[in-house]
């Protein structure tokens, strides 16, 4: 088979790691934990479920093609969603529905690069944006991260070249978890204004931010939509996550572009998750508020319990929404320990090397833990299991 683009870019890290399960049994003693994946296990509660099957028993057109940049009503609601939390002032036409927020970053990098430009992007990244980056032929430029796993605004100044085309930040962030203060994220959005450059932010984990109101003030800059892509998702405040339904917020001009991309790889987002996310946006802020608080309790627990791990030599690097990155104290690289830890712990967790360019020193000692699966007991075992590691 020839060498392509594609068979040069690393395999879904989630995928590989659930590989280091195969021929492991886990004794009801000790079943496994499962911290891999920053997806909700639970189905959509009831009512929801009732609606999807509401809308498939009764709407046609939930079977059919629809718009391909989403339902109007959809797009219409999650512009006032977005008006209410930032106090914006978006339109429907600034919307865009797409089949999951991998998607969106495709659909906004697709008209923004051409082969051998460049994105920046903070490091630790999120490997699903650099996996897109190397199968399209556009250069992941690596930005390590300073105090606070926070990215330096002079830093990626340093960065910009003539063949920059956007930086991407995802706030709260995957792996590390930490909220992008709201002046630090505005700062980027001058950078990239001045160098008339992209500025994208995934906002996945909104729904999740421990901090009340609007994370930041970029919907309120004049022109804002000529600088800023934002995405987001669906699928966490919901549970839909089989059922891909994310969003791109852009210009119009731009989301004419994109149009063209969505058009040829899904030609719709998926009909009943569009009515699922719907009914969501209009009938469930009072649960996701409640899923919010569970999420921040369990955060607390996670600060609560690390002195433990702590005395171990272990440290917490970053925590929030989803995600707990820590530096483990072992004489190995996160990646010989991360499938090990199956083994001798129970435990299916991310190495940081799969958040790293190649060789990075830094992957070596970190490992992301994707606690919101599990409750304060189920953190209290997790910490256990590590502590009581001897390697």
């Amino acid at each position: 088979m020839a060498q392509t683009r594609t068979s040069a870019t690393f395999p879904p890290p989630v995928m590989e790691a659930r590989r280091w399960l195969d021929g492991v049994t886990f004794g009801a003693d000790r079943p496994l934990i499962n911290v891999s994946q920053a997806a909700p296990v639970d189905p959509p509660p009831q009512a929801l479920r009732q609606a999807m099957a509401d809308a498939a028993l009764n709407n046609d057109d939930a079977h059919l093609y629809g718009p391909v940049l989403g339902m109007p009503a959809l797009r219409a609601a999650l512009s006032a969603q977005l008006n209410a939390h930032y106090g914006a002032e978006t339109r429907a036409d600034q919307v865009c529905i797409t089949s999951g927020c991998n998607q969106a970053f495709a659909a906004a990098l697709s008209t923004l690069c051409d082969e051998g430009d460049e994105v920046v992007l903070p490091t630790p990244w999120y490997f699903n944006h650099k996996m897109w980056l190397d199968m399209t032929g556009v250069r992941s430029v690596p930005m390590p991260v300073g105090d606070g796993m926070l990215p330096d605004v002079n830093a990626a100044a340093a960065l910009i070249t003539e063949r920059t085309r956007a930086i991407a930040l995802v706030t709260p962030n995957n792996p590390a978890g930490v909220e992008y203060p709201a002046d630090l994220v505005l700062a980027f959005y001058h950078l990239a204004r001045a160098h008339g450059i992209a500025l994208i932010v995934d906002e996945t984990y909104r729904d999740f931010d421990s901090r009340s109101g609007a994370p930041h003030a970029l919907f309120s800059q004049d022109g804002w939509e000529d600088t800023f892509i934002h995405l987001y998702s669906f699928s966490k405040a919901y549970r839909l996550t089989g059922h891909r339904v994310g969003a791109l917020v852009a210009s119009p001009a731009r989301l004419a572009e994109a149009e063209k991309f969505l058009d040829t790889v899904a030609i719709c987002p998926g009909q009943i998750g569009q009515y699922a996310a719907l009914w969501g946006v209009e009938n469930l802020a009072q649960w996701v508020a409640g899923e919010r608080a569970e999420i921040l309790g369990r955060r607390t627990a996670i600060s609560a319990g690390f002195p433990a791990l702590e005395a171990k030599g272990w440290s917490l690097l970053g925590l929030g929404a989803y995600f707990a990155y820590m530096s483990h104290p072992f004489q190995m690289s996160s990646a010989e320990l991360a499938p090990l830890l199956v083994k001798e712990a129970g435990i299916l967790c991310l190495p940081g090397t799969m958040f790293w360019p190649d060789g990075a020193p830094e992957g070596q000692r970190q490992l992301r833990i994707a606690f919101a699966n599990l409750d304060a007991s189920g953190i209290e075992t997790l910490y256990a299991r590590l502590a009581a590691l001897d390697l």
